[in-house]
């Protein structure tokens, strides 16, 4: 049974469309992240999805019932918001279970599963303090520890890692990610993060200006862009604008950039798009192209090389290179032979 349905889901105020028409159907434990701009609607779609917004028109069904007029605390949802809104005068077991208490759970009741979330998410040990006198993580824990005390159907995370610091980011979206994945509870997350949403989302949903462009698993994302937005939104990439040859696409410099052109019209223009990582780097030899390193860009585990590939800007990115690696004597102002699996290169029309 689909979890968690949305059909056709919109939302105006006035002339302005923030969502139009979402579609969603969301399997029994899958974690779903709303991924875009600032502006582009996931989150109020997850506030619909909650109860908070009213939709314009649409439905939204829950294991086959269609709660769309029902009241934010009867939808069987669970929500972690941004600023945790956490009581600052409560401890962290009230905190944990107010929403038990304000579903009328019994106190013995209401005890025994304030005590087993609070030991999922390794705080039991904390449940006497005040918010204050918690880390960011802390706080964060328990946020969704409250969400999960009330057993939601759906669990809502909105951009639950977003005040906390790089490092601190990376472990708690692990730990998220691994007690979802044990307790199987489905989960539809909103996120601008790239990196948060490849490696915690089952799927993903690429929205702008209140309208989805794909859906799909990461490296149906990465790999296979439905379009130059999703293209340029999600990773690196190169998105150079060209004509159509018979051996690739001839850019403005003059350059041509090899690709499998297929049954595109020669003398269109389109749009060359190639992931950094798909560049391969080599010495440059008699009958190759050349290109000269513009800049490189060390980033510790990996390593960014701007390309003048025959007066076409492109970027290739590879793991830094190792002690016996050829590109490591690479340097700034250096001619090098770039190229690349033509299989890897998608052609897109331009907007």
């Amino acid at each position: 049974m689909n979890t968690l349905k949305l059909k056709n889901l919109r939302k105006t105020y006035g002339s302005h469309v923030a969502v139009e028409g979402i579609e969603l159907d969301m399997a029994e434990g899958e974690l779903v992240a709303l991924l875009g701009p600032s502006g582009c609607g996931k989150t109020t779609t997850l506030r619909m999805v909650a109860g908070f917004i009213e939709p314009t028109s649409g439905e939204i069904h829950i294991a086959g019932k269609d709660i769309t007029a029902q009241a934010p605390y009867a939808r069987g949802t669970g929500m972690v918001f941004q600023s945790y809104a956490l009581f600052p005068h409560m401890t962290v077991a009230q905190n944990v279970g107010f929403g038990l208490e304000m579903r009328k759970v019994g106190r013995s009741e209401r005890e025994d599963r304030v005590r087993e979330t609070l030991r999922l998410v390794r705080l039991e040990h904390l449940q006497d303090r005040l918010p204050r006198q918690l880390s960011g993580g802390q706080q964060q824990r328990v946020a969704l520890a409250r969400a999960l005390a009330v057993n939601p159907s759906v669990f809502l995370l909105d951009e639950p890692m977003s005040n906390l610091d790089a490092k601190l980011r990376a472990d708690v979206r692990e730990e998220i990610r691994t007690l979802q994945q044990r307790l199987g509870f489905t989960t539809l997350l909103v996120t601008h993060d790239q990196e948060e949403a490849l490696s915690m989302a089952d799927r993903l949903v690429v929205m702008e200006a209140g309208r989805v462009h794909q859906i799909g698993t990461a490296e149906d994302l990465y790999e296979r862009p439905a379009n130059a937005f999703v293209a340029d939104f999600l990773g690196r990439c190169n998105i150079v604008k060209g004509m159509v040859e018979a051996d690739g696409v001839r850019t403005p410099s003059g350059a041509l950039l090899s690709a499998n052109t297929g049954q595109e019209p020669g003398g269109h223009e389109r749009l060359f798009v190639l992931r950094p990582q798909h560049i391969q780097l080599r010495p440059a030899s008699a009958g190759t192209a050349p290109a000269r390193v513009a800049s490189i860009q060390y980033l510790g585990s990996q390593t960014e090389y701007r390309l003048d590939f025959q007066g076409t800007s492109l970027l290739a990115i590879h793991p830094t290179p190792g002690i016996d690696d050829s590109r490591r004597g690479i340097r700034v102002g250096d001619v090098v032979a770039a190229s690349w699996d033509s299989a890897a290169v998608r052609l897109m029309a331009v907007a």
